[in-house]
């Protein structure tokens, strides 16, 4: 072992790393950006989860009980409904996240042990929600309203779970990891498709075509979107055979929804491509981009727990939308028509996007 070599080699190589702009800026960016999402955006505590209130009571401790629920802030009750359906409509638009439920012998229940006076309809879809509601169903109602009383009965919230009553796992996290799946594999192979040509010489070739760079840029997307879909077939099929995930909502929104967010990863990861120069670089800034994507759909932690600012990037990224689209139509039997803001979105982030790597695309090699 020759110290003065092996000194030599380092030396060159960290020379390297200091050219290579992206690769030191990765080394500073990705555990600065850990740190703030998991230190800052990150909230395990659920919170203003959007609520409605059913209140058949009418009476002051029903809008007393309303209030008491309110200053606990896991719920917000933006809506105040009339008639039962209504839950099921704004559950099944993902609109709500629950439902609290004053029966209108609420008072009566109050003092008697054998029904709960209170009950909360929560989206079963989200376990995050289910979570939230256990919480809420511990307070103890009759005690809050009477501080003075000598005891509460067992029971003061029932929980109503929504298109999950067996309250299962695999109903939550199946449907989310198709949007993982897919973000992981169709931005990281067509963030490397152009870089690919470049560094194996076949960009000459195409360059000497009369191929338009909106051409290029889509024929490199469109042999991918078939890939994609194939995935959701695979996940669909595994889900129902080994998980029992339940199908409820229209196999044809099921596809539309994943065609848009697989052309939304897509157009993300060809524009990834055009500021890449090395295959690697181009890996390492889809990797930049699965973190935030992940961490701040929902899939993981309680987007409702999070800051405004955070919710406000999530919103950008488009496995958000796609979250909220793929539990919304395959457990809540919602349709395309009842989760449009969601596919306006991701349509919105595809014209942009796409539309800039088009820009960016440009028939040389330097």
């Amino acid at each position: 072992m020759n110290l003065r070599r092996l000194f030599s080699i380092v030396m060159k190589e960290l020379r390297q790393l200091r050219r290579d702009r992206l690769t030191f800026a990765m080394i500073i960016g990705i555990p600065t950006m850990q740190l703030l999402l998991f230190g800052y955006a990150i909230n395990m505590d659920v919170r203003h989860l959007p609520a409605a209130v059913l209140d058949q009571a009418h009476t002051a401790q029903s809008r007393e009980v309303v209030a008491v629920l309110a200053q606990a802030q896991v719920m917000d009750f933006a809506y105040t409904l009339e008639s039962p359906q209504q839950i099921d409509t704004l559950l099944r638009a993902g609109t709500i996240s629950a439902a609290l439920v004053i029966p209108p012998d609420f008072e009566r229940r109050l003092y008697e042990t054998d029904r709960p006076p209170l009950q909360i309809v929560v989206d079963g879809s989200d376990q995050i929600v289910q979570q939230a509601a256990r919480q809420l169903s511990a307070l103890p109602v009759q005690a809050l309203l009477n501080p003075g009383a000598a005891a509460a009965p067992a029971t003061n919230v029932e929980v109503v779970n929504f298109y999950n009553p067996e309250r299962r796992a695999p109903v939550n996290t199946v449907p989310g990891l198709i949007g993982v799946i897919l973000t992981m594999t169709m931005v990281l192979f067509t963030a490397m498709a152009l870089v690919r040509e470049r560094e194996r010489g076949n960009l000459e070739f195409l360059i000497a075509t009369p191929v338009s760079p909106a051409e290029l840029t889509l024929g490199k997307v469109l042999p991918f979107v078939g890939i994609g879909l194939m995935q959701v077939t695979v996940v669909l099929v595994l889900g129902v055979l080994i998980f029992h995930v339940p199908i409820r909502g229209s196999l044809l929104d099921i596809y539309g929804a994943s065609l848009a967010f697989i052309i939304a990863s897509l157009s993300l990861g060809i524009f990834l491509s055009t500021l890449a120069r090395t295959q690697f670089q181009a890996m390492q800034m889809a990797f930049f981009t699965f973190l935030p994507q992940i961490l701040l759909s929902g899939f993981m932690f309680p987007f409702a727990g999070m800051p405004k600012l955070a919710q406000w990037l999530a919103e950008i990224f488009p496995m958000t939308h796609f979250m909220r689209l793929i539990r919304g139509i395959l457990l809540r039997s919602a349709t395309l028509a009842e989760l449009w803001r969601e596919l306006l979105a991701l349509a919105v982030f595809c014209t942009i996007v796409l539309g800039i790597a088009i820009l960016r695309t440009r028939k040389r090699l330097d």
